[in-house]
Parts: structure tokens; C-alpha cells; sequence
């Protein structure tokens, strides 16, 4: 079974519009509401493929409710840790071009109780996995317990560090998707993987990501100062990973024309866990659910239809000259 946490979950309101124009009305060409945060996402897509999951996660408020509601429909099991502030509202306007515009809220401030129950509630999931595991096509007896997202006011930055710790005990795997200083704290408790997107594979490099070599140089970095393994999304040119098995880069073509970037990464989290977490077949199905995901408006996560695995094409001695659009 894979668990997910996510400290700060929302609800994401995804508005379509043909161009957005500055200071004017602007009319919606049509708008949809999904449950939202990354660790949320990642056990959506791993519900919506016939894999086990179990997201815990905080809720507070209408949204709150709401977002239980919503996670009820898609069939998605929860463990939900109530907080004493309402959980966030994200606005994302999908423009026809394809450009994308996200207004994030920060989130409830959480007591130190409440981070506290979050962990436990994370911890304390695995053990189910032989019996959820019975009626699910994972196979494979280490469960994964992947920290995702952003932290609301009121979590140190040491929380993924703290959540690794204890997964290890635990007997899991760890994985820790985040950004910033979370991200930088996080390495030092060794976790199994890190997926960063290329921004923050720059920000980590301390320089611009420009081609495959520069990627692949920001990765061995991240593991010389910790993680395991580093699955990094590279956008349209697909996503790398650097662990035991080597340097690995794989890429897939458009599955159509982009709907929404928002969740595609948590979409490729979500495939790679799903695959095993380790080695070049993993990583193609990385690339194959996140690149269904773009092709999907809002943060509808794909299904088994809608993801191509064939499609993507893995090379294990990747150039490293080759440029990044």
C-alpha cells in the first residue's frame, strides 16, 4: 500500500477561459471543483489505476467537508486528522493557449497537537497494507509512505525530516515531494526518493538547469547531500532518474494537446510509486501517467485508458548536451 500525507490539502476550483484579460469581466467557458493537494493528487491517481492508497490528510472548515465529500465519490480511503482552521481554497485559471495561472492560498495555521496527529495518522497506516493489498494489483510487500506538498503556517520545515525518521522505523519507504526549505531539511533523514520538478532542481544546483547534464549534475548532488533516489520532472522533456540503478531519462510523446499542467507531476509520483519506485521501468511509467495527466483538464488524474506506456522511450546513457526546451 502507498500512504500519503499531506499537511495542507485543498479544494481546487479550475476556471477555463478563452484569454484572461487584466482589469475586465471575463466569462468562463467552464469551471470544475477536484480535491486537491499533491499527496491527494498522488492517491487519487494511484485509486483511479486499481492501486491501494491511504491519503491522511487535514481538514477543517466547509472545504473541509467539501473535500471529504469529494474524496468519498472518487473511492479514495482517507485518514483525516481535523484541524481547528479551515482548510484552503486554490484558484487555477486554464487559459486556451495553454497557459496557466494559480492562485494559492497559505493554509490553516496548525497547532504543534496537530502536526503531531498528522504524523501519527501517517505512521500508523502501513500496517493495513496485507489486508488492503489482498484486493489490489500491487504485489510488493514494502509500503511507501510519501510526503507531499506544501507546509501551512505553523509547521517547522523540519516536518518531512521527522516524517522520514519515522517511516523508516515504521518499516516503509519514504518519499518527500516538496520545495524550499522543507525540501533542504528533508535530505538530511536520508529519504528513499525525492521527486523534484526543475525549478527546484535549479534552486538546488544553485544554477540554471539547461540541458540533460546539468539535470543529472543537480540530482547526484541531492544525493550526495542525502536522498536515495531523485526522480526529477522535467516538463516537456520528460524526467530523469538518478539512484543504484544508474542515470536514467525518459520521455513520451503529447498524449494530445495540453489541458492542465496542475497535478501532472503528482500524476508521474503517482505512477512511479505504482511501478515499484526503482529503475528504468518505473520511470517510463512516471512518464507515461504524467503525460496523460497534461492532456486532462483540471487535476482529473488519468486512468488506465488514458495512459500510454509504450509510448515512452527510456535511455539509460542519456546525452547529457542535449538541450531542455
Amino acid at each position: 500500500m502507498i500512504v500519503t500525507v499531506t499537511a495542507n490539502p485543498s479544494l481546487d476550483r479550475t476556471i477555463a477561459v478563452d484569454r484572461l484579460r487584466r482589469g475586465e469581466v471575463n466569462r468562463a467557458a467552464s469551471d470544475r471543483v477536484d480535491p486537491g493537494g499533491k499527496g491527494v493528487n498522488v492517491s487519487r491517481a494511484l485509486i483511479a489505476n486499481g492501486h491501494a492508497t491511504r491519503a491522511v490528510l487535514t481538514t477543517g472548515g466547509h472545504a473541509g467537508t467539501e473535500l471529504v465529500d469529494l474524496l468519498a465519490e472518487a473511492g479514495v480511503p482517507i485518514i483525516d486528522v481535523p484541524v481547528s482552521q479551515g482548510i484552503r481554497s486554490n484558484l487555477t485559471i486554464a487559459e486556451a493557449d495553454g497557459t496557466v495561472t494559480k492562485l494559492n492560498e497559505s493554509g490553516p495555521a496548525l497547532r504543534v497537537e496537530e502536526v503531531e496527529e498528522l504524523l501519527d495518522a501517517a505512521v500508523a497506516a502501513p500496517p493495513n497494507y496485507d489486508e488492503q493489498a489482498a484486493s489490489s494489483s500491487i504485489d510488493r510487500p514494502t509500503a511507501w509512505i510519501a510526503g507531499c506538498g506544501s507546509l501551512p503556517p505553523g509547521v517547522g520545515a523540519d516536518f518531512y525530516a521527522v516524517l522520514v525518521e519515522r517511516t523508516r522505523a515504521a518499516g516503509a519507504r519514504a518519499a518527500v515531494d516538496t520545495s524550499g526549505p522543507a525540501f533542504a531539511a528533508c535530505l538530511q533523514a536520508g529519504p528513499d526518493l525525492v521527486k523534484p520538478n526543475r525549478e527546484e532542481l535549479a534552486e538546488a544546483a544553485g544554477a540554471p538547469i539547461a540541458n540533460l547534464g546539468d539535470a543529472v549534475a543537480a540530482a547526484q548532488a541531492l544525493r550526495a547531500r542525502g536522498a536515495r533516489a531523485v526522480l526529477a520532472s522535467l516538463g516537456a522533456d520528460g524526467a530523469i532518474l538518478v539512484d543504484d540503478t544508474g542515470v536514467h531519462h525518459a520521455v513520451a510523446p503529447p498524449a494530445g494537446p495540453v489541458a492542465s499542467t496542475v497535478g501532472a507531476g503528482d500524476a508521474a509520483l503517482a505512477g512511479f510509486l505504482a511501478a515499484g519506485g526503482t529503475g528504468p521501468e518505473a520511470l517510463a511509467a512516471a512518464v507515461a501517467w504524467g503525460t496523460a495527466a497534461v492532456a486532462l483538464p483540471g487535476s482529473i488524474m488519468p486512468g488506465p485508458t488514458d495512459i500510454d506506456l509504450g509510448a515512452v522511450e527510456v535511455t539509460s546513457t542519456p546525452d547529457p548536451g542535449r538541450a531542455l526546451r
